[in-house]
């Protein structure tokens, strides 16, 4: 391993001041260090933001308020997040082993990087590792790649479940930069690959994640997550479906869908929630909606099963929602 500056800032605005000369930051570390040890990486210079006071959980009024710091483990136990929004808890628990969540924090959660198995391949062609080489999953072995999203330049799969829950929640996030701060929607964060694959996210140079919001849903909003896997234990998603659903005199009122390990980005099915309101909550009602998941899909070789199980999870895990009492 080539040698590495390790800085330790006592504040956020040292913290940014050093990103934005072009250090990295580091928190969990538990994407970036193996990247590094695979050498797909190799930063210069690292900010370890973990001594910033960004790691609480809290209520401001009716919304969910979770520090960009605060560890996966800690939020999914969180009273609060069980309570008010449980559909982010659930994500956590699918999302990865008890020691990786013991370790990962929330923002970086969010800015991991894909897990092509070509991108950790220095032999192999891939763009997001170095911009115009080509990318060997599209001919290669490409079973766990997108459908959704994809470019001639890049097919791979955004892994975090928990960003699923998010996008589907309409969560927002606050960052603080060298010009100051600002907060989008958490669902403006991802990029699609087009022709710049290795631009992931829109964040500026230097910026930091502070914070997320995730507002406050309606009382009886019914959620789940559900997520579909090769094998039980630790694994990433084939497809995922973060699905809530709000219920009155007997129809649905408010739907809210999102899908993961199908998109090059967590993916919002807006056509499918709009196909949902108004309808009673039945099994007919929701294959309707999840057809309207596959308009625009890019199967490849040997993924083309996910336009299968893509609506047939949304319509599974609409089931298991509207089975809630």
């Amino acid at each position: 391993m080539h040698p590495i500056v390790l800085e330790r800032p006592a504040t956020t605005e040292d913290a940014i001041a050093a990103a934005a000369s072009g250090a990295r930051f580091i928190a969990g570390g538990t994407t970036l260090v193996d990247l590094m040890r695979e050498e797909v990486e190799r930063p210069e210079r690292l900010i370890d933001i973990n001594r910033l006071p960004l790691d609480d959980i809290r209520v401001d009024g009716n919304d969910l308020v979770i520090g960009a710091l605060a560890r996966m483990s800690d939020v999914a136990a969180d009273e609060n997040v069980q309570r008010l929004q449980p559909l982010i808890a659930k994500s956590l628990i699918e999302g990865a082993s008890p020691q990786l969540r013991n370790m990962a924090s929330m923002g970086g959660n969010l800015l991991q990087r894909v897990r092509c198995p070509y991108f950790r391949m220095l032999d192999a062609a891939c763009n997001k590792r170095t911009p115009g080489t080509g990318c060997s999953a599209i001919d290669g072995l490409n079973a766990g790649h997108a459908i959704l999203g994809t470019s001639e330049s890049c097919v791979a799969t955004h892994p975090s479940d928990v960003a699923v829950a998010l996008v589907a929640l309409d969560a927002s996030m606050r960052v603080q930069g060298p010009g100051g701060e600002r907060s989008f929607p958490i669902e403006e964060l991802f990029r699609l690959p087009e022709d710049t694959p290795h631009l992931e996210h829109t964040l500026l140079p230097g910026e930091l994640i502070v914070e997320l919001r995730v507002p406050g849903g309606h009382a009886d909003r019914r959620s789940r997550y559900l997520k579909v896997r090769d094998r039980a234990s630790y694994e990433f998603a084939l497809v995922s479906a973060a699905v809530a659903l709000v219920m009155d005199d007997g129809v649905i009122s408010e739907a809210r869908i999102a899908v993961g390990g199908v998109g090059t980005k967590p993916w919002r099915l807006r056509d499918c929630e709009a196909a949902l309101i108004g309808k009673a909550p039945e099994r007919s009602a929701f294959e309707a909606a999840a057809d309207l998941s596959v308009l625009g899909v890019r199967p490849l070789r040997h993924n083309h099963f996910k336009v299968e199980l893509l609506p047939r999870t949304i319509v599974r895990a609409l089931e298991m929602a509207g089975e809630i009492a």
